[in-house]
């Protein structure tokens, strides 16, 4: 069986409302420009009382495989490295929650973007459905049902691209600036297992700090340049999780994920600087090449 350009691993609990919309959303013909055959997708349940099946695949063009983990747990480190494991595309995309849907363009995008550098870590870019980061907008009144009606509005999934519309970024200081994590980075397959994967210390409910911390160790091995793709990213939508239901959950997961961090890697969490190399999707090619600090 001839492998795939490249894997999707997808980890998701009790996602029944969110999972559906994740994958189509990642899957022709929603997503444009990708040969037939190019992606797999891998869906790693984390304990789910009632797992997502193949019945979620009819009709979605992409070959998605159904994989339960063992031994679930409140961190989903284990089941994003199984999904690891598991992908056979020669570029592997992580999604460490599984409500995040995409934008139509991101997965050829980060393929173009990979051709661009031997070594790449292709980052994109985070955004929150709703008027406000989540952990926010909850407070106000944002919930499934409000999220359900935006979605409606712009008649998605018709234009994918409207999703930016109705979403909030994660970054303040815009694409170029401090970033802590990507909710959707790629990495060539060889590089994940020169990287070991995700770091399974990170046991805390959420992985804690996992993601920021494996996008740092990625920038950080040698010869690799981060490209951080623009016009593209993905987009959270509500259920509960331990970082977007309140400001206070929010909060302290930073603040307990920074102290185990700094206790674990010797030195403080912080966001990276650096924003490498800037793909703009739309034109297919960097708007600047800009030295590492």
């Amino acid at each position: 069986m001839t492998a795939p350009a490249v894997s999707i691993v997808l980890v998701c609990y009790e996602m029944g409302r969110e999972l559906p919309r994740t994958l189509r959303s990642l899957t022709p013909p929603y997503q444009t420009g990708l040969a037939a055959g190019a992606l797999e997708i891998l869906v790693v349940d984390n304990g789910s009382r009632q797992p997502p099946g193949p019945a979620l695949a009819a009709g979605l063009g992409a070959t998605i495989r159904f994989l339960r983990q063992a031994a679930p747990g409140a961190s989903p480190v284990a089941a994003v490295n199984t999904g690891l494991a598991a992908a056979r595309g020669g570029l592997v995309g992580v999604w460490i929650d599984g409500a995040r849907m995409a934008s139509p363009g991101l997965v050829a995008a980060c393929l173009a973007a990979a051709r661009l550098h031997p070594r790449p870590v292709i980052a994109t870019l985070n955004y929150q459905l709703g008027p406000a980061l989540q952990f926010d907008s909850a407070r106000h009144g944002y919930d499934q049902a409000a999220e359900d009606r935006l979605l409606e509005g712009i008649g998605w999934p018709a234009d994918g691209y409207r999703l930016f519309d109705i979403a909030t970024s994660e970054l303040r200081a815009g694409p170029a600036g401090p970033m802590l994590e990507s909710n959707a980075l790629f990495l060539p397959r060889a590089l994940w297992q020169e990287l070991g994967g995700y770091d399974p210390a990170f046991t805390e409910p959420g992985g804690g700090v996992v993601n920021p911390d494996t996008y740092l160790r990625a920038c950080a091995l040698p010869g690799t340049q981060q490209i951080r793709v623009l016009g593209e990213a993905t987009f959270h939508q509500i259920h509960g999780g331990v970082s977007t239901s309140t400001p206070a959950a929010a909060m302290a997961v930073l603040q307990q994920g920074s102290r185990l961090y700094l206790r674990r890697r010797g030195r403080p969490l912080r966001t990276l600087r650096d924003p490498g190399w800037l793909f703009d999707a739309r034109q297919g090619a960097c708007l600047a090449t800009l030295p590492r600090a």
